[in-house]
């Protein structure tokens, strides 16, 4: 029988991978918490950094979950057929334990067995070997030795089938991925290579799988459908999307598309704590349910509709409970930013009459400006031209939104560029900081209900935010400082177990608002004056850390302060 649902998908690869004697992990926050070079979870890997570059997991060498996960860099290609802003990621792990014939193996099994695929249907690529790493013949033989034929083995180039390393250092190697009738369902990648700052790749000592699936393309090729969204990750979003919009059999529009992707990657942002702004994962946001609302307006929706998406999504990702916990919130930030958006759209039709009001044509640039300013797409701008009989310089357009898009993708291109993780001395010092820190609030201003609300740490500072209602004084934030130096110059041993997450919490020992826990933790301490849950990574004395000095601070959101701080 077809798997139909997502949930009757999942529990079929968690069980699946339990009976190999991997144990599951919760989905993590799409805020990723040991990975400073990327703005969202974009993969299952960014939860696992510390235990991919060696650190010991608390539940062991085999893992399985399934994560949630945001990508942006394709966002102009989302509304195709299989392109998302946020997908579910399946995957297995081994840390240092199995490799290439296990994890074939297993995959085999699963799609074979499991999952019915006749395996006629099955094709894979291997690594098809350059100056930095042979041939992957070895995955090849393994899969050859399943009766996967040799006209279905294709062997690529790099840019196939390699993954990373994520900036220009760090884990990396070969991939295996397998297609069914020509269409990716699964990759395999063997992460047996260090590459360092001079280019060179040396094999790693730890070798890991780090395995992907994504749940909606799998669900969609499963059932023979053309796309994911007549997948039941979708069709109540798209029904409801027909309702509001008066129109019917939107599952091929573009526009509709749109919509549902974007405000399900939005509801999922603001429930781990993300508000829109105009700076980093605050401006991802509020671009992604902008550009909704646009694409609501080319459907002839006038009145605001973003709310009345939200309870159709928490119903398919009912198993989400920030979703449910965080709804009012949820509901009160796409309120506000729909708002916003419709009166900077009416602004941008007064701009348009303005440009066009002694001309009969619009340059590319100023069509470029409707777009870049007010938010107005090519098409809206297009429609009115028509309306009004003028010619807009499409030529023009293209290559100015060209340039754009260019200057986006290095932004983003510019998270990745210190490496993997970045788990270099400095930002273990600083990780390690921010548990002072965090004991500091509390002692200092005399409030035991302070929390924190997320983290972000980088070779060169440390940036944390918690709960306050109202900025530090000058003599509050050098009373900061002044108690986490004397701790630091008190040579404290940072002292790291592992224990039950019942045991943690019973313990007293601290966990960050809104995280999913494993039921094995590991809880570091410093002295008696710090115990919280964390991954770590954290020097192993608090005299390493040099002198902590704050550089800022200010307000996150509202009823959320932020601190920035460097160590000297």
């Amino acid at each position: 029988m077809a798997i139909k649902t997502r949930e009757e998908l999942i529990k079929k690869y968690i069980d699946f991978f339990k009976k190999h004697e991997h144990k599951e992990i919760p989905s993590s926050s799409l805020v990723p918490a040991n990975d400073p070079t990327v703005l969202f979870t974009t993969a299952g890997m960014h939860p696992l950094v510390p235990y991919l570059l060696g650190q010991t997991h608390p539940l062991g060498k085999r893992l399985v979950d399934i994560q949630k996960c945001i990508r942006t860099g394709d966002i102009e290609e989302v509304g195709d057929d299989f392109h998302l802003t946020f997908f579910e990621m399946l995957g297995n792990w081994s840390l240092g334990d199995y490799f290439k014939k296990e994890a074939i193996g297993y995959s085999f099994e699963f799609l074979t067995k499991e999952l019915g695929i006749k395996k006629e249907k099955l094709s894979v690529s291997c690594f098809a070997g350059d100056k930095d790493s042979p041939k992957d013949e070895e995955a090849a033989k393994v899969w050859s030795s399943l009766g996967i034929t040799k006209a279905n083995i294709k062997f690529l180039p790099k840019k196939d089938n390699w993954w990373g390393p994520a900036g220009d250092t760090g884990p990396c190697g070969p991939d295996s991925e397998m297609f069914v009738n020509n269409c990716e369902i699964w990759n395999n990648v063997f992460m047996q290579y260090n590459k360092t700052k001079s280019g060179k790749y040396e094999p790693l000592k730890q070798k890991n799988v780090d395995t992907g699936m994504g749940v909606e393309r799998t669900l969609a090729i499963l059932n023979n459908m053309k796309n994911v969204y007549e997948t039941s990750t979708f069709i109540p979003i798209i029904k409801e999307i027909e309702k509001i919009s008066k129109r019917k059999n939107l599952t091929d529009n573009v526009s509709a598309r749109i919509i549902a992707d974007h405000i399900k990657a939005s509801i999922f942002i603001i429930a781990d704590g993300v508000l829109p702004s105009n700076t980093e994962r605050g401006y991802v946001l509020r671009r992604l349910i902008r550009r909704a609302i646009r694409h609501g307006s080319l459907l002839g929706i006038k009145e605001n509709f973003t709310t009345k998406l939200v309870d159709p999504i928490i119903g398919i990702y009912s198993d989400y409970k920030e979703l449910r916990q965080n709804r009012n919130q949820i509901i009160t930030e796409l309120e506000r930013e729909e708002n916003k958006f419709r009166t900077t759209l009416e602004s941008g039709i007064k701009e348009f009459e303005k440009l066009t009001k002694d001309s009969k044509k619009i340059s590319g640039k100023d069509a470029f400006l409707l777009y870049q300013s007010y938010g107005f797409p090519i098409e809206m701008t297009q429609e009115l031209a028509k309306e009004n009989k003028i010619k807009i310089n499409l030529e023009e357009f293209e290559k100015e939104n060209k340039k754009h898009q260019e200057l986006s993708r290095t932004a983003s291109s510019g998270q990745f560029k210190s490496g993997l993780a970045d788990n270099t001395e400095a930002t273990k010092k600083l990780h390690t900081a921010t548990h002072l820190l965090n004991a500091a609030l509390k002692i200092v201003l005399k409030d035991d209900s302070i929390k924190q609300k997320g983290s972000n740490i980088n070779p060169e500072r440390l940036r944390f935010d918690f709960n306050f209602e109202r900025k530090l004084t000058d003599e509050e934030l050098k009373k900061l400082e002044v108690w986490i130096n004397d701790k630091i110059k008190r040579k404290l041993e940072v002292k790291r177990e592992e224990l039950s997450l019942k045991k943690a919490i019973d313990s007293g020992a601290q966990a960050e608002f809104g995280a999913k826990y494993p039921e094995i933790v590991s809880v570091y301490s410093i002295d008696n004056i710090s115990k919280e849950i964390c991954t770590g990574p954290h020097v192993n004395n608090t005299s390493e850390l040099g002198k902590f000095k704050i550089t800022k601070e200010e307000s996150s959101a509202a009823g959320i302060r932020r601190i920035k701080a460097v160590l000297e």
